[in-house]
């Protein structure tokens, strides 16, 4: 899931019991939002243990990927109940061992507020590589938010989030989009100011950088 596999193998086995609050109360509401429209072969980058599973469209295959082997080994768990035919395989999103165009979407879930900014449009140009032309990729991601008491919460926050998961509600994600000629075609705030979805999609026309835009709404 990060570029530290070594934090995701040591809190593996209380990633799901540290986030069952969030999900119980933000992500389960908002997880279907990752995939809604969407069909056919389907990348989820940053699998985790696996949450995403119930949200999967029927008429798909999905493929998750993580770095952290016992994040995977729980994910395993988790898919035996799955009505959705998933593989699961031990990747670095920076570097996939997968053909070219060989996915119709990908979807990742609090994987890039975890990348460090080094990272950031390396791991978007993968992405883009491995989804076919006019694809869809989307990610969901905690930002910083504008609210001044929220900014002041979310500073008291981030130091457990930085030394629990290497997350953070700084990184610049939307500034790599064009970095790496991915085409952001919306932004849309799912939780208050704090929880922000982005849906990019794969350019037709290979070497065309897109603009960078900044669209907030459903």
């Amino acid at each position: 899931m990060s570029s530290d596999p070594n934090r995701y193998q040591r809190i593996a086995p209380y990633y799901d019991l540290l986030d069952l609050p969030f999900e119980l109360g933000r992500y389960r509401k908002i997880r279907p939002l990752l995939f809604r429209g969407l069909t056919g072969r389907l990348l989820d980058a940053g699998v985790g243990t696996g949450r995403n599973f119930p949200y999967y469209p029927r008429d798909s295959r999905v493929l998750g990927v993580d770095n952290s082997p016992r994040m995977l080994a729980r994910a395993e768990r988790r898919r035996r109940n799955c009505v959705t035919p998933v593989e699961l395989r031990e990747m670095d999103v920076t570097r996939l061992d997968l053909p070219d165009a060989s996915f119709d979407a990908a979807v990742a879930t609090f994987l890039f507020c975890v990348l460090p900014e080094s990272e950031q449009t390396c791991a978007l140009r993968e992405l883009r590589r491995v989804v076919r032309p006019g694809g869809r990729i989307r990610l969901l991601e905690y930002v910083r938010p504008n609210g001044l008491l929220r900014r002041c919460v979310a500073r008291l926050w981030e130091p457990w989030m930085a030394w629990a998961y290497g997350a953070g509600y700084d990184r610049h994600t939307q500034v790599h989009i064009p970095q790496a000629q991915l085409e952001l075609i919306r932004t849309q705030y799912v939780v208050d100011d704090l929880l922000r979805l982005y849906e990019l999609r794969v350019p037709e026309q290979s070497g065309w950088t897109p603009p960078l835009q900044d669209i907030d709404g459903v």
